[in-house]
């Protein structure tokens, strides 16, 4: 009996020291123009508690200490200034900026070309998601490591309808379907995917000229499972005006809870 426990120990402990040897690297586009926001400063830069969203999302990723290394893709003429941002949160983490494109995909992409082999996990996270929890980061790692492919979701509460809009008013639409909500799920990030498949992801999408609205969406057409875990309302993504106001209604009842 204590050599079988002996064993195990020795096992757990050599699974404890592999998982501290594993680069995990995240990456937050963060080069969108942020047209809904009907603001001047693209969302990403607009600012929340007295930092830029970006840097508040960056803070929630970096929380995570299975977190190793984080990319940044960003506007041209923004790099300087949030590599100048960044020095001054002294991260643990590497962080280093880049230049981004005109898309998400083109952002990550760009990224991706950065991230070596022997990394293992890949996340991908909204740089206007600053509420992510480092549980949730961890979660979403832990799942990826079993099943090399899974998002953060939350159930849709809303009944959710298929709609056509031909030959209709801009603000009319004719429902053509309606989709059960068991069945759906609002993605949300990180996302989180083993380095060989995403990279695999991304050069089928270029050799096939498809662009995906996220990296889950690239995973799936080559066949392969993504794994949803459950996220939160709170892991809000920031885009129009009254997403504002709530997280700073957010952040005010983090303040009182100090």
């Amino acid at each position: 009996m204590y050599t079988l426990e002996f064993a195990a120990c020795a096992v757990d402990a050599q699974r404890c020291e592999l998982e501290q040897m594993s680069r995990i690297a995240a990456i937050l586009p963060a080069a969108g123009l942020g047209t809904r926001m009907g603001a001047e400063t693209p969302k990403q830069f607009l600012e929340l508690d007295g930092a830029p969203i970006v840097i508040l999302s960056l803070r929630s990723i970096a929380s995570c200490e299975l977190v190793t290394d984080i990319i940044v893709a960003t506007r041209g003429d923004e790099v300087g200034r949030l590599e100048e941002r960044i020095r001054g949160e002294k991260f643990k983490q590497s962080v280093r900026v880049v230049r981004g494109g005109d898309s998400r995909q083109e952002s990550v992409s760009q990224a991706l070309q950065l991230i070596t082999n022997d990394t293992e996990i890949v996340l991908v996270h909204d740089a206007v998601r600053p509420f992510v929890t480092r549980e949730q980061i961890a979660r979403v790692i832990e799942e990826a490591r079993k099943c090399r492919a899974a998002i953060l979701g939350i159930p849709a509460m809303d009944t959710v309808k298929e709609v056509k809009r031909a030959s209709l008013p801009e603000d009319v639409a004719l429902i053509t379907a309606t989709i059960p909500r068991e069945r759906i799920v609002l993605a949300q990030t990180p996302q989180a995917f083993s380095t060989k498949l995403l990279k695999e992801a991304f050069a089928r999408a270029q050799a096939d000229g498809v662009n995906a609205s996220d990296e889950a969406g690239l995973i799936e057409r080559l066949g392969y499972d993504v794994h949803v875990v459950l996220g939160s309302e709170r892991n809000m993504k920031i885009t129009k005006p009254a997403d504002m106001e709530l997280a700073n209604f957010y952040l005010e009842r983090a303040r009182k809870k100090k």
